[in-house]
Order: C-alpha cells, then sequence, then structure tokens
C-alpha cells in the first residue's frame, strides 16, 4: 500500500481545507517545495499534490512551484485540481507528473477520459469526491445526482490507473475514515483504490495496510497537525 502524503495548493502556499470548504482555510507550511522536500528527507517516494485554485477556478496560480517540486525532489507526484483537459493532461505528463487526477472531467466529458487514459496508459487517475453518497465537482462546490457506485462501475471500461475516492464530510476533519464504504467500493469495483479523507491516527492506517486490499492513502491534516509522525509513517513505506 502507497503512503502519499498530501500538499493542498492555494496561492502558492501548503494549505488544508475542513470539509472541502474554502472559506475554512489553515495554511500549514508558506513553501510547498521544503515541505516536499521534508517528505523525501523522511524516505517518501510518493506525494499527492492538489492544486486548489485550478480546481476551484480553472487557472492555476501554482504552476511554477508543482514543476520545481517536480524536478528538484524526485518523488513520484500524483497531481489534481482543475485539470480538465487532454491539453492540460499532456503539459503535466511532459512535465514529469507521475499520474494526473482528473474528477470533473471525467464525470462531464468521458470521451475525453477514455481517449487520456488510450493516450497515456497506467497514468490517469479518476478522483471521485463523494458527499452523502453522490459526486461532488468542480472543486467539490457543484453537488451532482449521480451516485458513488453507479459511476465507479462504469470506469472499468475506460482504462483508468486507480480510483481516489474522497469522503467529502470526512475530509480535513480526523473522524477516520469510513471502512464500510470503502469495503464496499473494493468488492464490487474492479480497479485499484486510494483513499483520502478523514485518517485520524497510525491506528486507521494500520487497519487500511492490514487489509491488503487497498492501492494507497492518502494523509494531509493529520500529518500537518503532527497526529501521525512521519517517522511512524515511514514504517510502513
Amino acid at each position: 500500500m502507497i503512503i502519499f502524503p498530501a500538499i493542498d495548493l492555494k496561492d502558492g502556499k501548503c494549505v488544508r481545507l475542513y470539509k472541502g470548504d474554502f472559506n475554512k482555510t489553515t495554511i500549514f507550511n508558506s513553501s510547498p517545495y521544503n515541505q516536499a522536500l521534508q517528505f523525501k528527507k523522511k524516505g517518501f517516494t510518493d506525494l499527492h499534490l492538489v492544486d486548489l485554485d485550478s480546481a476551484l477556478k480553472g487557472k492555476s496560480k501554482n504552476k511554477k512551484v508543482i514543476i520545481k517540486i517536480i524536478k528538484n525532489t524526485d518523488l513520484k507526484v500524483q497531481l489534481g485540481g482543475g485539470i480538465r483537459t487532454l491539453k492540460q493532461i499532456s503539459f503535466w505528463i511532459k512535465n514529469g507528473v507521475s499520474t494526473v487526477v482528473v474528477g470533473t472531467m471525467a464525470i462531464q466529458n468521458p470521451k475525453i477520459l477514455k481517449k487520456a487514459c488510450d493516450l497515456f496508459p497506467g497514468r490517469i487517475a479518476v478522483a471521485l469526491d463523494v458527499r452523502n453518497n453522490f459526486l461532488a465537482i468542480k472543486g467539490w462546490v457543484k453537488q451532482t445526482k449521480i451516485k458513488l457506485m453507479d459511476f465507479s462501475k462504469k470506469l472499468e471500461d475506460f482504462g483508468v490507473s486507480r480510483i481516489i475516492y474522497t469522503d467529502i464530510n470526512r475530509d480535513g476533519t480526523k473522524t477516520g475514515v469510513n471502512f464500510s464504504q470503502l469495503k464496499k467500493i473494493v468488492a464490487k469495483v474492479n480497479i485499484p483504490l486510494v483513499v483520502s479523507g478523514g485518517v485520524s491516527d497510525i491506528k486507521n492506517i494500520r487497519k487500511l495496510h492490514k487489509a491488503e486490499i487497498f492501492d494507497g492513502v492518502i494523509i494531509g491534516k493529520a500529518i500537518y497537525d503532527k497526529s501521525i509522525s512521519l517517522s511512524e509513517l515511514k514504517k510502513l513505506v
């Protein structure tokens, strides 16, 4: 199971949101690059990056720092946030992103998703951001009437490398991951699953790790407020 420490980017800073609310933002590091270096020095090999500005407004203020992280840390970067065209996907893969994460595009333009998966096999992941069992898009701001399980099954025909499941109501809350929902997805959908949203402590991570059914876990706030130490996490990498 891959451990993905997370960096959410907003206005060039490393931040965390509470339940996806852009009005409830906490700055944890003014230098995302330095934060990425810390993860690298602790022995992590993978990094989950989200460009919140791009997710919300469709325009990125963070390209320079993202490219700096990719070029200077050797971390395998999984990048999402506002990536909605083939041109954007191609740009990021050419600039060294290991896995491009799409969400809104996958739901609104499945034909483009299929083409992206064909052009870049093994490099496209789909973010399923869920609130009360329905998918949310446009930086979690717009709620759809699309059910999680219905859409997840459809993705099996597209060739996506993994699904990244985020429980929005748990994100940034440290209330624990939704194990019952996660197990349902793994049982019914034949795509590797990465867990995100609500990770509270090292016990959560060990439980996910022990289950041996998850592709990875993304950890954000629990790292930044030191509920989980990087040293403890490193033992599971």
